[in-house]
């Protein structure tokens, strides 16, 4: 019996996050699927903590709808509020060569930034 309620509630669950709209936009060279609320990590963008951005939608869906945009959907807009600017995990990298006394080690962490959608309009 208890199995059967946890299935009926994620069925619920699913069906909750593929109705509400989500976008496909581009930033940083890269595409992202974001809904209202969510919090992505693109590269990085100057700007001051708690600017406001927006984002080129190149793709609309919800509620059973789909709009794809050539190359972008008109009229649509995705607004982000920037929250901090943050690096991204340590890369080690080394270099060897046997028999010469060659050995070297640097690092490299990437800058993103942390940015929190605060709407999706179509």
């Amino acid at each position: 019996m208890r199995s059967g309620a946890t299935s009926r509630s994620r069925r619920v669950l699913i069906q909750e996050v593929l109705q509400s709209m989500y976008a496909i936009i581009a930033a940083g060279g890269k595409q992202y699927r974001v809904s209202e609320g969510d919090v992505i990590y693109v590269e990085k963008i100057d700007q001051a903590d708690g600017a406001e951005l927006s984002f080129d939608v190149l793709m609309l869906g919800g509620d059973g709808d789909v709009k794809v945009g050539n190359p972008t959907v008109e009229g649509a807009k995705v607004v982000g509020k920037l929250v901090k600017q943050v690096k991204g995990q340590k890369i080690v990298i080394g270099k060897y060569k046997s028999k010469k006394n060659y050995d070297r080690k640097t690092g490299h962490r990437q800058p993103y930034t942390k940015v929190e959608i605060t709407s999706v309009k179509a």
